[in-house]
């Protein structure tokens, strides 16, 4: 479950609120990271010399979801989706040099990344305005794997002309796949590989240690919030100093999981102004609930209405069985958003694991498979290899 970055700057918005006092961040880092802080998926790609398309997808209820593409046109499609709170954006964020977006498409093939119902990217209803309609938010990442993926994955395929597409996710990017193939078993044939980076399902031995704020500040908020971190450009008040900083950064530590050399700290402004990108406040309180009852299930209504949903008191498991597509799993020590153990018990369930990957550095966290400096070297290498043993001949993928 990527919290990731976000939850911590709830707590810097109360403190640090206001104009940021200018010079810090201008004087501390280079002139071309600031300028990354200020430009979205268009202008990243525009400014290291990438190609970028923009298509629109209307799923079954209704959602317009935006998916860019760096295109290659005859080449494999891959399809990159993104976590909790993040976007698109996060699988170019460490520039050409280190993400994994760019690494893709470099190797030569045609890269589509998603964006989830409500984040930055994809705030549009037919019917429903987000700004004002409460109706648009009445979804979790239950509906994110229910009608999202699907409807992307097959306007891809429509576009491509290919039959399977290779699949990367990260944190929910994993959730909600598990999701679509367990309860829309007919998408398994539709995916060579599905790479699952931090991939979250069971929850049981969680340890993150701000979870006790969030409790509160759903419990308070009751009813009366929905949208969660929208995009702002409160980041900033991080860097109004070092102090300010340095207590920023201890905030994220304690979400994904401490580690100072996870990411090329050079970047970070980079990171904080993308990140958090907006959710449905219902995403997190059902994360939470798989915390409290370790299980892998859908959303728990309270025993009248899951009796009309589900014909139970307690929500319907997943039904981790029925996904038989090839799962790569990669994951970490110290990630506070993932723990191994629970990993180690998704390994268990699912058919058709291939690959089993806990890496031995005890201080990557949730973010370092996406973010570290040395993620290209030490995972994304390996992640493709695998990745190709799985592509079909290209006359049978077309």
């Amino acid at each position: 479950m990527q919290h990731s970055v976000a939850f911590g700057i709830i707590c810097l918005q109360i403190l640090f609120c206001g104009a940021c006092l200018a010079g810090y961040l201008e004087q501390k880092y280079p002139a071309s990271v600031v300028e990354d802080t200020t430009l979205d998926m268009v202008g990243l790609t525009r400014k290291y010399h990438y190609p970028l398309e923009a298509h629109y997808v209307t799923t079954q209820d209704k959602y317009i979801l935006c998916v860019f593409r760096l295109p290659r046109p005859k080449a494999r499609p891959v399809f990159l989706m993104h976590g909790l709170l993040d976007s698109s954006i996060t699988w170019l964020l460490s520039g050409p040099w280190s993400a994994l977006g760019y690494y893709l498409y470099d190797l030569g093939y045609d890269v589509w990344m998603g964006n989830a119902r409500g984040n930055f990217y994809s705030r549009n209803h037919t019917y429903y305005n987000a700004n004002v309609d409460r109706s648009f938010w009445r979804f979790s990442w239950h509906e994110i794997g229910m009608y999202d993926l699907p409807a992307m994955i097959d306007y891809i395929l429509h576009e491509t002309g290919f039959v399977k597409l290779a699949y990367f996710g990260h944190s929910q990017g994993t959730t909600s796949f598990f999701v679509m193939t367990s309860m829309r078993p007919e998408y398994n044939e539709k995916i060579t590989l599905m790479s699952a980076l931090a991939p979250v399902a069971y929850m049981k031995n969680l340890e993150a240690p701000l979870m006790f704020l969030l409790r509160n500040f759903i419990a308070i908020s009751g009813n009366a919030i929905y949208e969660f971190l929208p995009r702002t450009d409160l980041w900033r008040a991080c860097f109004r100093s070092k102090m300010t900083e340095d207590t920023c950064f201890d905030y994220v530590y304690q979400i994904v999981g401490r580690d100072p050399k996870m990411w090329n700290a050079t970047m970070a402004p980079v990171y904080v102004a993308h990140l958090p990108s907006g959710c449905n406040l219902k995403q997190v309180k059902h994360y939470i609930q798989l915390v409290d009852s370790g299980r892998f299930c859908q959303y728990d209504y309270g025993s009248a209405e899951n009796q009309k949903r589900y014909n139970s008191t307690k929500p319907k498991e997943y039904p981790l069985k029925k996904i038989t597509v090839p799962v790569a799993l990669y994951y970490t020590y110290n990630d506070n958003l993932s723990s191994y153990k629970d990993v180690k018990q998704l390994a268990k369930e699912l058919p058709n694991v291939v690959e089993n990957c806990l890496y031995p550095n005890k201080r990557w966290n949730h973010m370092a498979i996406i973010w570290s400096a040395e993620a290209r070297e030490l995972a994304h290498n390996h992640m493709v290899e695998v990745m190709r043993k799985y592509e079909p001949p290209i006359n049978q993928t077309v």
